[in-house]
């Protein structure tokens, strides 16, 4: 258990601001193993940001005057806040991938322009309409009620951070290994490690559709079947939105970079939110 809660930790330092520090940071520790390792636990960490980002979402929704405006004000602070807890991490991950993919044709040329700090024109273009996208459909969600919203968000954090660990499992890891921090992470992951991970995202699923049940958040009959319906759109869009990640990196890099994995995070997500929102609209 002691080691279980460290990898968790560890997990929760490298990937989040939430401080994990002084007496606690030595506690856990840190070594390369340590670090891939704690991969497992990526979903975890969308278990921790998710309920954070939804409970925040929550108290605005039920906070503010009702109006027409309101879902998008809960929907921007929500996403702000989301971005604030992780660093803008994933963001990152996004705008360099778009650089660099958007950038050159050639491998090298690409994998370059990725680890360079600098964003460029694709970086930017990319950050911004995926923000805007994601505050549309979070608005979306939110307009469908509270309980919509949070088991939405909670879920979409969770399973858009299962995603990148098959893409370590079936893609190698290229460019600068040297100078990469996420190479550790990403050397290979281990199947009880990605199992684990599988563990994390189905505890999910199966949270939010007994706590949808059992405290009534959904109540009719036809409301059951869209909130089915909804699962199965996110989970096929995300799965969709990570397969064709997984064949453009195939592609153009022969493997993948810890931008790639942020890249991934991201795409999967906003997926998510609108193979949830088209899954419900198909029977609603």
């Amino acid at each position: 258990m002691a080691r279980f809660v460290r990898h968790y930790l560890l997990a929760l330092q490298f990937f989040t601001r939430i401080p994990v520090t002084g007496r606690l940071a030595d506690w856990v520790g840190y070594s390369p193993l340590m670090l891939r390792a704690s991969a497992a636990h990526f979903p975890g960490v969308g278990w921790l940001v998710g309920l954070l980002v939804a409970g925040l979402s929550a108290l605005l929704f039920w906070g503010l005057p009702a109006g027409d405006f309101s879902p998008m004000v809960v929907s921007a602070i929500g996403t702000a806040f989301g971005i604030l807890l992780t660093g803008a991490f994933h963001e990152d991950g996004l705008a360099d991938v778009a650089d660099g993919l958007g950038g050159s044709l050639q491998r090298e040329r690409a994998l370059e322009i990725m680890k360079d700090s600098r964003v460029g024109a694709f970086g930017a273009i990319a950050i911004t309409m995926a923000l805007l996208v994601k505050v549309a459909l979070v608005a979306q969600l939110a307009s469908m009620g509270v309980g919509v919203l949070c088991g939405g968000l909670f879920l979409a954090h969770v399973v858009s951070r299962t995603w990148p660990l098959l893409l370590i499992r079936l893609l190698p890891h290229v460019g600068d290994a040297a100078g990469s921090k996420s190479k550790p992470l990403a050397d290979q992951i281990s199947l009880p490690a990605l199992l684990a991970a599988l563990v994390w995202c189905l505890a999910a699923l199966v949270l939010v559709l007994y706590g949808q049940g059992h405290w009534q958040l959904v109540a009719s009959s036809a409301q059951h079947s869209s909130l089915a319906s909804a699962m199965v759109g996110a989970m096929a869009a995300s799965a969709l939105a990570f397969v064709w990640m997984g064949r453009w990196f195939a592609a153009r890099l022969q493997g993948f970079t810890g931008d790639c994995l942020g890249a991934t995070q991201q795409i999967c997500e906003l997926a998510f939110y609108l193979g949830f929102l088209l899954g419900w609209g198909a029977v609603a």
